[in-house]
């Protein structure tokens, strides 16, 4: 059901999980840890997955916290706990508050979890291909520095994301990107039509954190398109003409 980053999970004093979809309640398209709560799946279904990912962490159910994801980079500072129905409009926050858990919402793009364990500072941010170019993973790292936490230090894990080989794009895409920076053009390799590229986000992100300072990353590299059996993925929801999709869950938490 959880799945753990070894650079963190040999650190003392947090407690982390990137959850798949297996071991939750949820049935149909979103069978079965759907933890999606701005998902059309039933809410009673989603609070019992979230309820079991929040055990697994060792935090109460009301305190696996989640953001009501907007693809930008604004990120929050997480002081006290709040209803789902009052979560920040933000795709990053972070807290040095033992005993909540800043949760993640995905279905391809690439969730980022980051911890100093020395400063006791953590964060988790979203970044989708907007959020990364935009600066969500700065603006994350940055917030926890202000909690007094040392970029150098921090810990930075990327959990399951789509991978390059199943994430086609225009070539309006591309050149968004190379327009930023030439240097970007080695994230794309030819698509399989014309007008098309293939664009790698896991590389992407990883380029984007080592170039704001980060020394220890780790990325997973599993992809969500790929492994039908584990994981959600938004892309081949599409693909498949679905309604709706499951949302996974990645977190992490200050012990102690």
């Amino acid at each position: 059901m959880m799945l753990q980053a070894q650079t963190l999970a040999s650190m003392d004093g947090t407690r982390h999980g990137f959850f798949t979809r297996q071991g939750g309640v949820s049935d149909g398209i979103y069978a079965s840890l759907n933890g999606g709560i701005g998902s059309s799946d039933a809410p009673e279904a989603v609070a019992e997955n979230r309820a079991r990912m929040a055990t697994a962490l060792g935090v109460a159910p009301e305190h696996l916290l989640g953001l009501y994801q907007i693809h930008s980079s604004t990120v929050v500072t997480v002081e006290a706990p709040w209803p789902s129905h009052e979560r920040p409009r933000a795709d990053g926050f972070v807290t040095r508050l033992p005993g909540l858990a800043l949760g993640i919402s995905t279905a391809d793009c690439g969730p980022l979890l980051f911890a100093d364990p020395q400063a006791r500072v953590i964060g988790a941010c979203h970044a989708g291909w907007r959020g990364a170019f935009t600066g969500v993973i700065e603006g994350t790292l940055d917030a926890m520095e202000r909690l007094g936490a040392d970029r150098g230090c921090i810990a930075t894990l990327l959990g399951p994301t789509i991978s390059q080989q199943n994430y086609e794009v225009g070539d309006d895409f591309r050149d968004r990107f190379t327009t930023e920076d030439i240097g970007n053009a080695r994230f794309f390799r030819p698509g399989t039509r014309a007008g098309h590229a293939m664009f790698d986000l896991p590389a992407f992100i990883a380029h984007r954190v080592r170039q704001a300072g980060v020394r220890v990353f780790e990325d997973l590299a599993l992809c969500t398109y790929a492994d039908t059996e584990r994981f959600y993925s938004y892309r081949r929801s599409c693909h498949r003409g679905e309604p709706d999709y499951g949302r996974l869950i990645s977190a992490i938490t200050l012990t102690g």
